[in-house]
C-alpha cells in the first residue's frame, strides 16, 4: 500500500478532498476494511482539538453489564463492506448518485453549496421543471457537469423541540426516499451528505444517528441492491460526529457489537429506522371466534323488514362486510418493501428479455405487470392530480368526450382518431384528462365509439403507451368495458389492434369493426351521438352509394337509394 493509503487508514477511513479531480469508488476506505480503534494514540493531529470521546473506549463506572444483552445491529460484513465515509466534497466523486439536500422549490440558493457551480446552469434549468419537492420525498436529475450520473434532490425537515420525533421520521424518510429512488433508476452507488442546514436548527449529532441507523435498516433488507453508500462530510465536527457513531450501527467485529449496546440510544426506531410512537400504533386484532378455514354463511335477510333492523342485522355478522371489501385494497396490508422489491425483480426480469414488440415498430412493452394493487395506487394518484388541474385545453380539442347511451342504456364515450394530433398534444396532460373524463362512466357497463375516419393521416401513439393507459385506467375499466366499435378501419389499424391483443391486454378482443356509419346506429342510435361532420363526408367516400346521408337542416341520417 502506498503513502497515501497508509494515511488514509490512520484517518479512520477519510480521504483528503482533492480539489477537482475526480475520486473513483476504489480511492475511497471502505468501511469494514478501516482498522478498529481501541484508543486514540494513532488519531490524525489534525483532528486532536475537535475530538469527541469514542465510546467504544471505555465501559461505564458501574463495569460492564453489556454482555448477556441481545445487539439490535450485529455484525454484519455483507452490509459493511457496501458503507463508506469520505470527508470532501462530493461533487468530484464518481458515483452513480449524489444527495442534494434543498428546498421544497428546489432553488439554486438553497441547495448543497457547490452543486450548481459543479454540475452547470443546465442542471437548474431541469429543477425548474420538477414541479418542487415536498419535505421528506425525492426527486431525481440528471447530473451533467458532475462525474456522477444523476443527482437526488430532497427536502429536509425544519427541527423544533416540541416536533422532534416528525422531524426525525421526516428526515428518516428523506434518506430512505433517496435510497429507493436509486434502486429504482436502476443506480447501486451513491454519496449523501448531511441532510440537514443551519437554517433549519437540526441538532448535528441527532440528525446522524437518524441517517445511520435508517442506511442500515434499508441495507438489511435491500443490499442485493445496492453496491455502494457513501457518507459525506465537509466538516470537522460532523466528521468525527460519523466516526463515533458508525461503530454503533455498523460494527465490524464482535466486541464492537457488544460494547455498542451499552452505547446506543433507548430509540433507535423500527425496522426501517423511523421513531414509532406506541400510543399511536393501529392495533388489529382478529376477531374472535372466527374459524380461518370455515366460511360462515351470510344469512338472508327478509326485504320486508325496515332498513334500521337490516344495518342491525349486517353490523352483527362481519363476514357481510368482508364480502364487499376491495382485494385491490386488501392486499395493500403486504410489507412495503416486500412490494417495492417484487416490483423492482419484475422490472429486472422484462429489461432482460428480448423485445420483439420494439423490434417490430409497435413501442417498448417490457414493463413489468402491475398487481391489482399497484394498479389502484396508480390510478388514485392520477386521479387525484387531474382533479387538481384545469384541462380545458385538453377538453376544447374535442378528442375523447362523453355521448348518449346505447340500446342498452349504457353509457358511450366517444374517441375522435383525426383530433388526436400527437405533434403538438401533451401526452401526460392528456391522460390525466382521459383519467378524469372515464371515472364517472366507468363504474358500471359502458362502450366506447371510436371514429377512424380521416385518422391515418395522423402520427398515432405507440403500443407501449397503450398498455400504460390500460394500467392508468385499472382493471375496472376492463371489467365494465361492454365493446369497442371502431369505424372505418384501416388495414394497419387492424394490425396494430391485432398486435395489441396479443401483446397488451386482453380487452381488445372486444372491438367490433364497422365499415359503414349506418351499422353502427344498429348500437348506438344517431341521435345519443355527436358526430363530426367529416366523418360523414369520410363515409360517403369509402363507401360511395352505400355511405350516410345527412341532411344539413335536420341532421337526420339515410341512406342513398
Amino acid at each position: 500500500m502506498n503513502d497515501d493509503g497508509a494515511a488514509n487508514t490512520n484517518r479512520g477511513g477519510l480521504a483528503n478532498e482533492s480539489g477537482d479531480s475526480v475520486v473513483t469508488l476504489d480511492q475511497v476506505p471502505c468501511w469494514s476494511s478501516v482498522e478498529c480503534r481501541d484508543s486514540n494514540e494513532n488519531e490524525d493531529p489534525a483532528f486532536s482539538n475537535s475530538y469527541f470521546p469514542d465510546p467504544l473506549t471505555s465501559t461505564d463506572e458501574g463495569g460492564d453489564c453489556s454482555y448477556g444483552m441481545q445487539s439490535r445491529f450485529p455484525v454484519n460484513h455483507e452490509v459493511n463492506s457496501k458503507v463508506y465515509l469520505w470527508r470532501g466534497s462530493p461533487w468530484v466523486l464518481e458515483v452513480d448518485a449524489v444527495v442534494n439536500s434543498t428546498n421544497e422549490s428546489l432553488d439554486e440558493s438553497q441547495s448543497s453549496p457547490g452543486l450548481h457551480e459543479a454540475a452547470g446552469p443546465v442542471l437548474a434549468e431541469e429543477c425548474a421543471t420538477l414541479g418542487g419537492c415536498r419535505t421528506g420525498m425525492a426527486k431525481i436529475s440528471k447530473g451533467y457537469d458532475l462525474p456522477a450520473r444523476r443527482v437526488i434532490h430532497t427536502v429536509g425537515p425544519k427541527y423544533a423541540i416540541k416536533y422532534h420525533t416528525a422531524a426525525e421520521n421526516a428526515l428518516s424518510h428523506c434518506y430512505r426516499s433517496c435510497l429507493e429512488l436509486l434502486i429504482e433508476n436502476g443506480l447501486q452507488s451513491i454519496a449523501m451528505g448531511c441532510i440537514y442546514t443551519e437554517a433549519k436548527m437540526y441538532p448535528r449529532e441527532p440528525a446522524a444517528h437518524v441517517a445511520i441507523r435508517t442506511v442500515r435498516r434499508f441495507l438489511e433488507k435491500q443490499k442485493d441492491y445496492v453496491h455502494a453508500v457513501i457518507f459525506c462530510t465537509t466538516a470537522s465536527s460532523d466528521t468525527e460526529i460519523y466516526k463515533r457513531l458508525l461503530p454503533l450501527y455498523f460494527p465490524r467485529e464482535k466486541k464492537e457489537e457488544v460494547l455498542a449496546t451499552t452505547k446506543l440510544p433507548a430509540d433507535v426506531g423500527d425496522e426501517n429506522g423511523e421513531t414509532v410512537i406506541d400510543e399511536r400504533r393501529i392495533r388489529i386484532q382478529p376477531l374472535p371466534n372466527v374459524k380461518k378455514k370455515a366460511t360462515p354463511r351470510i344469512p338472508q335477510i327478509s326485504n320486508d323488514l325496515p332498513v334500521s333492523d337490516v344495518l342491525a342485522a349486517r353490523s352483527r355478522n362481519p363476514s357481510y362486510l368482508s364480502s364487499y371489501l376491495d382485494p385491490a385494497f386488501m392486499s395493500l396490508i403486504k410489507d412495503p418493501d416486500q412490494r417495492r422489491m417484487e416490483q423492482w425483480e419484475k422490472a429486472a426480469d422484462a429489461r432482460n428479455g428480448w423485445d420483439f414488440a420494439k423490434m417490430l415498430g409497435y413501442g417498448d412493452l417490457r414493463g413489468p405487470p402491475l398487481s391489482a394493487a399497484e394498479e389502484y395506487s396508480l390510478h388514485s394518484r392520477y386521479l387525484a392530480k387531474a382533479n387538481s388541474l384545469n384541462l380545458s385545453e385538453i377538453s376544447e380539442m374535442r378528442i375523447v368526450y362523453r355521448g348518449g347511451v346505447d340500446h342498452e342504456g349504457r353509457p358511450v364515450m366517444v374517441v375522435v382518431g383525426a383530433h388526436f394530433l400527437l405533434r403538438c398534444l401533451d401526452l401526460e396532460r392528456f391522460v390525466l384528462y382521459v383519467v378524469k373524463e372515464f371515472e364517472p362512466v366507468i363504474q358500471k357497463p359502458y362502450t366506447i365509439v371510436y371514429f377512424h375516419s380521416a385518422a391515418s393521416l395522423q402520427m398515432q401513439p405507440d403500443l407501449g403507451w397503450m398498455k400504460r393507459l390500460e394500467q392508468i385506467l385499472g382493471r375496472k375499466h376492463q371489467h365494465n368495458l361492454h365493446a369497442i366499435y371502431v369505424l372505418h378501419p384501416t388495414f394497419g389499424l387492424k394490425a396494430a389492434i391485432f398486435a395489441t391483443q396479443l401483446l397488451v391486454d386482453k380487452v381488445w378482443k372486444k372491438v367490433n369493426y364497422l365499415d359503414r356509419l349506418l351499422q353502427l346506429f344498429r348500437y348506438i342510435p344517431r341521435e345519443q351521438l355527436s358526430i363530426p361532420d367529416f366523418v360523414f363526408q369520410h363515409d360517403l367516400e369509402v363507401n360511395g352509394e352505400k355511405g350516410a346521408i345527412v341532411d344539413p337542416r335536420t341532421k337526420y341520417v339515410y341512406q342513398r337509394q
